[in-house]
């Protein structure tokens, strides 16, 4: 059974639902969700498909969108995937996303998480990022009824934009950015980010369960 379920690729479906069952499996019957990057897709995608079970949603370095440069290095990455190491692709999509000096720290927890996988699980995550652009293009012209709280780095070019344009047009969205801060907000500022993330979810504590 095991080696059925590593064959067989990820999806955004495939992984959200693993989470509700493991919410049935606690007998959770809904929470507070708090993400970071790629991890803030899943949390949007759980609101779609069981929105019942999302009180409020905490996104940090929220993706909402690929550009230009994202999709460029999306694409060169499937193209090399198979010859290079895995560990010099994310080094290098780790370095194009935290360029600055303030995000070394960001960086190398980044890339020493990254040693934890191997090549073919890499790989198996990596086709998630070609999902990207049309689940969000359907995310954003969707909104639900889930308090949203996107906290972002000012200096986050690649997705902070994004961001910006979603939350001007969602009512139940709201936005509080970093200033000096990059993409891993979380780990630049820990203190504010759990500051603003724990607020943000007391204000909606008293949804019903």
């Amino acid at each position: 059974m095991f080696q059925d379920m590593i064959k067989n690729p990820y999806t955004f479906k495939t992984v959200t639902t693993d989470i509700v069952q493991v919410l049935n499996h606690l007998k959770i019957q809904s929470a507070h969700f708090v993400g970071i990057s790629l991890g803030t897709i899943i949390i949007r995608n759980l609101a779609e498909l069981a929105p019942e079970r999302v009180k409020t949603m905490v996104l940090g370095g929220a993706v909402t969108r690929l550009d230009a440069k994202s999709q460029i290095l999306v694409k060169t990455g499937n193209l090399f995937k198979h010859f290079l190491p895995y560990m010099w692709l994310y080094g290098l999509f780790a370095y194009i996303v935290m360029p600055q000096k303030t995000q070394k720290e960001s960086r190398l927890m980044f890339i020493n998480d990254a040693k934890k996988l191997c090549q073919k699980e890499f790989k198996r995550w990596f086709k998630l990022a070609a999902d990207v652009n049309p689940l969000m293009k359907y995310f954003k012209e969707r909104e639900l009824p889930i308090p949203t709280l996107y906290l972002m780095g000012g200096n986050d070019y690649m997705f902070i934009k994004p961001v910006k344009e979603m939350v001007s047009k969602h009512k139940n969205s709201f936005l509080t950015e970093f200033d000096n801060c990059g993409h891993v907000c979380n780990v630049e500022r820990p203190d504010e980010f759990n500051q603003h993330s724990i607020a943000f979810i007391q204000r909606y504590q008293t949804l019903p369960a």
